[in-house]
């Protein structure tokens, strides 16, 4: 039961349930840097059941159990507070804050809990403050998105849907982008700002949660061989995300996942194509 892979994933677990308890404290940085550490020994335990040749129900089990709480229950809470964020349309006092982002959040997330759950009147009103629970469609269909995956034969050589990990991965750009630019927040331009707002986070989330339950064939980043001709999708797609990371550094986040699934359809339609053809 205790085999390594088996702890990895409990210490994938672990960081889920820490990053959920800083996010509700205001401190989504530390939050953010928790789900980073949770894909980590997510691809561990994986790489470690491969070297070690261990392969068990239970540890598949246990993969989904963990995935649940860090890439369905996790980001859930922190995309509820990144729209809770998104909306105060006012400019942010920093000074008010000393400039800690934690104080901001943690402040902002009281005072929608009072506009929630007692009515004090605030910025929050009453046909807005409910809209942070969209968020929650996130863990919802992430635990359909990780059942099926289980079932699914499928999926051995390719993903169906958007994987947890990677809407997880989009989602992170919000807070990240956000705890680094407060200090500067007021400066930002209004296009960067639009995109903070809490429809905009509301919406696109509520997309890629449903994403997750698509149908739609991904390219699974595993080489059965090196030619050119076998993996154009999986090399221009990789020497694409490096470009980005090169010249856009954080904004490189979302382009490299609308790359992802950009190439996956474009690969989708010439494999229909062909079989069509043949």
């Amino acid at each position: 039961m205790f085999r390594l892979p088996n702890l990895l994933t409990g210490f994938n677990l672990i960081c889920g349930i820490l990053c959920i308890l800083f996010t509700l404290s205001g401190r989504i940085d530390i939050a953010s840097f928790l789900l980073i550490l949770a894909m980590i020994f997510d691809f561990l335990d994986g790489f470690a059941a491969r070297m070690l040749h261990i392969k068990s129900e239970l540890g598949q089990q246990l993969d989904s159990l963990a995935d649940l709480v860090s890439f369905g229950v996790a980001p859930g809470i922190i995309t509820l507070v990144m729209i809770i964020l998104g909306v105060n349309e006012a400019p942010i006092a920093i000074e008010d804050y000393n400039g800690a982002v934690s104080s901001y959040v943690y402040f902002q997330i009281q005072a929608w809990q009072q506009a929630v759950f007692y009515n004090i009147p605030n910025q929050f009103d009453a046909s807005i403050k409910f809209l942070p629970f969209l968020a929650l469609l996130i863990p919802f269909l992430s635990m359909f998105r990780l059942a099926k995956f289980n079932l699914d034969t499928r999926q051995s050589d390719k993903f169906i849907g958007v994987p947890t990990p990677l809407n997880t991965l989009f989602l992170l750009f919000f807070p990240i982008y956000f705890c680094l630019q407060f200090t500067q927040w007021n400066l930002q331009a209004t296009w960067v700002k639009q995109i903070f707002d809490c429809y905009f986070i509301a919406g696109i989330s509520t997309v890629f949660a449903f994403l997750l339950i698509s149908n739609i064939p991904l390219i699974a980043l595993k080489f059965k061989t090196w030619n050119w001709s076998d993996n154009t999708f999986r090399y221009v797609f990789l020497i694409s995300s490096l470009v980005s990371i090169l010249f856009l550094f954080l904004w490189s986040i979302p382009i490299i996942v609308f790359l992802y699934l950009l190439f996956s359809i474009i690969e989708n339609r010439q494999n229909k194509k062909h079989e069509i053809q043949s």
